[in-house]
């Protein structure tokens, strides 16, 4: 299967297109100024949180990223309520605070964010976790082939190997743009997964769960690759 394919991040075609063909100029216009695009970004927030349709994600956020969820609403986490988990075939499980994962060592990766559907935004700098610094604090037992992730809408998952989720640029990220990642950007917590398209990049990271085999994500029910590699040879 080729990387040719609808796209995770963005709304139905024909209505995309309707949606754009309106929006078009004054977006552009959106982007130039901060405080207009500060603004811009909470309404498309907003927005999300009243269409179940999923046609907020048309609209273009400043930067050339997209705001889309899969749910109807998706709450905000605090540092005070936000909880991690850590479970599956591990040794040790366990719970993290925002806190406390900011309290472990942080890596900064600078890479792309590249959708499916063809928008790309280059050197995006994501600082956080290793997600290998965590598995191998939780102990991952013999069996443990995989790793799932699952998401506070309560809808979203996606998967790696194990191989996959143990590279140096595969981080439970804290910062996006070097600053704590924002509710749009999937915050207080998500997940970056630089070698791959953007939808294996869980945003809303609730759960960390090692498994025996590979178990398909929202995307992939829907035939979207398991290995979303950017780089088919990496």
């Amino acid at each position: 299967m080729t990387h040719e394919r609808p796209s995770a991040e963005s709304g139905p075609p024909i209505a995309r297109r309707m949606m754009l063909s309106m929006l078009g100029a004054g977006a552009a216009g959106l982007a130039a100024a901060p405080l207009v695009r500060d603004g811009w970004e909470r309404l498309l927030e907003t927005a999300s949180q009243n269409d179940p349709t999923g046609l907020s994600g048309l609209l273009p956020n400043p930067g050339g990223f997209r705001y889309y969820s899969v749910a109807a609403a998706v709450p905000r986490k605090s540092a005070a309520d936000y909880r991690l988990e850590i479970g599956g075939l591990v040794e040790r499980p366990g719970t993290y605070t925002l806190d406390g994962l900011r309290a472990l060592p942080q890596t900064r990766v600078v890479g792309e964010a590249r959708c499916t559907d063809g928008w790309r935004v280059p050197d995006v700098p994501f600082s956080g976790v290793l997600l290998s610094h965590l598995l191998d604090a939780a102990g991952v037992r013999p069996e443990g082939k995989a790793v799932r992730f699952t998401c506070f809408d309560g809808v979203y998952s996606e998967s790696l190997t194990l191989e996959q989720a143990r590279r140096a640029d595969v981080l439970v990220a804290l910062d996006m743009l070097d600053a704590p990642v924002t509710h749009a950007h999937g915050g207080p917590v998500r997940l970056y997964v630089a070698p791959m398209y953007f939808y294996k990049s869980a945003k809303w990271l609730s759960g960390i769960s090692v498994t025996d085999q590979v178990v398909p994500g929202y995307w992939e029910e829907y035939g979207y690759d398991v290995d979303g590699w950017l780089d088919p040879a990496a």
